[in-house]
C-alpha cells in the first residue's frame, strides 16, 4: 500500500520577491519594523486581568455577576463548567453514580463553555483567561534572561508527556474517587486565591514557577496541564486562527523567538513552508505575540472559510 505522499516545500523565492525589498528598505530596517508593537499582548493582558478581577469584585461585594472560580462559575446566573473537570466527574461515577443528580444547569454549562473555545479557537483559554498563564508568561522572560546569560541550560521533553497526564489524572480519579487534578490545578489554586484570599497551597504555585524558572520553562502549561491539552483537541477544528502568508515572510524567525508555543510555526523557517497559506495548529493558544512582531505582517488573526463565504 503506497502511502500517501508529503507535500514538497515551495522553491525559495527570488531576491525581488523579498518583502523588505518590495517595500524599498533594507533588511535591518525592515526588520525593525515593528518592533516594540504589542497592541494584541495589551489587549489580552487587560482581558486576563479584567475576567479575573470581576470573580473578585462579584464574591467581595456579592453581585451575581461572575459567581464561583474557573473550577466552575455562572456567569449572571448561568452555569459555565469546565470540560476537564466534567470528565473528572464522569470518570468518578463510573464507582459513585454521581451522574444520576446531574443538573441540566451543568449540561447546559458543559456545552456552553464546550462551543465557546471551539469557536474562538480553543487553547485561547490559556493566554486570555489563565491566571497562572499570565504568571508563567512573567517566569518566561526570567528563565530565557537567565539561559541567555548562561547562568541554566533549558531542558526539553516530548510534548506528547501531556497525553500520559490527561489519562492518568482520570484515572486517578477514577481509583481514589477524588478530583486529583483540582487539588493541585495551579489554574484553580490561582483563581480561588485572587477571589477568597491566599493560603498554604500558593507554596505549590512558587515552587512550580520556581522549577519552571530554573529548569524548564513552561513546564506545567507544555507538557502537564490536562485543561490546555482538552482545549488542544477541542480547537482542532476551531474557525478562529492565525493565518500565515508565505510571499510577505521574510524568514526573519522573530514570531518563534517570541512565540509561547514555537513548534506550531514550523512553516516560517526557510525551506519549510509547502503552500502559500498555512494555519497553525490547534497547540496555538492566539497570544498574538507572532502577529504584532512580525514585521512583514505575514501571520494575521483570521477565520478559517470565511474568504469562500464572503
Amino acid at each position: 500500500m503506497i502511502g500517501k505522499k508529503e507535500k514538497q516545500p515551495l522553491p525559495p523565492k527570488p531576491k525581488d520577491q523579498m518583502p523588505h525589498v518590495k517595500l524599498n528598505m533594507t533588511y535591518k530596517e525592515w526588520m525593525h519594523r515593528h518592533e516594540g508593537r504589542h497592541t494584541w499582548r495589551n489587549r489580552r493582558w487587560a482581558f486576563v486581568i479584567f475576567i479575573n478581577l470581576l470573580f473578585v469584585v462579584s464574591f467581595t461585594f456579592d453581585l451575581a455577576v461572575l459567581e464561583g472560580s474557573l473550577n466552575g462559575s455562572r456567569l449572571i446566573g448561568f452555569y459555565l463548567m469546565d470540560p476537564y473537570v466534567s470528565l473528572e466527574l464522569a470518570t468518578i461515577s463510573l464507582r459513585t453514580h454521581y451522574w444520576h443528580n446531574v443538573t441540566m444547569n451543568m449540561i447546559i454549562g458543559i456545552i456552553t463553555i464546550l462551543t465557546f473555545y471551539f469557536l474562538m479557537g480553543g487553547r485561547t483559554f490559556c493566554s486570555w483567561v489563565c491566571p497562572y498563564h499570565f504568571i508563567a508568561e512573567w517566569a518566561e522572560k526570567l528563565h530565557k534572561y537567565l539561559v541567555k546569560k548562561r547562568k541554566i541550560k533549558e531542558h526539553h521533553f516530548n510534548r506528547g508527556l501531556r497525553y500520559v497526564f490527561w489519562v492518568g489524572f482520570l484515572i486517578l480519579a477514577l481509583v481514589t474517587k477524588r478530583l486529583i487534578f483540582q487539588e493541585i490545578n495551579p489554574v484553580g489554586i490561582v483563581s480561588r486565591a485572587l477571589i477568597y484570599g491566599p493560603g498554604l497551597i500558593l507554596l505549590w504555585i512558587l515552587a512550580l514557577i520556581t522549577f519552571e524558572i530554573v529548569y524548564s520553562q513552561r513546564f506545567w502549561c507544555r507538557y502537564v496541564c490536562p485543561i490546555g491539552t482538552t482545549w488542544s483537541i477541542v480547537g482542532k477544528l476551531s474557525p478562529v486562527t492565525i493565518k500565515f502568508e508565505y510571499e510577505k515572510c521574510g524568514h526573519c524567525r522573530k514570531c518563534q523567538d517570541v512565540c509561547l508555543v514555537p513548534h506550531v510555526l514550523w512553516f516560517v523557517v526557510k525551506g519549510r513552508a509547502t503552500q502559500a497559506q498555512h494555519y497553525v495548529g490547534s497547540d496555538c493558544i492566539k497570544c498574538g505575540y507572532c502577529v504584532d512582531i512580525c514585521p512583514g505582517d505575514a501571520l494575521n488573526f483570521s477565520i478559517k472559510g470565511l474568504s469562500k463565504i464572503v
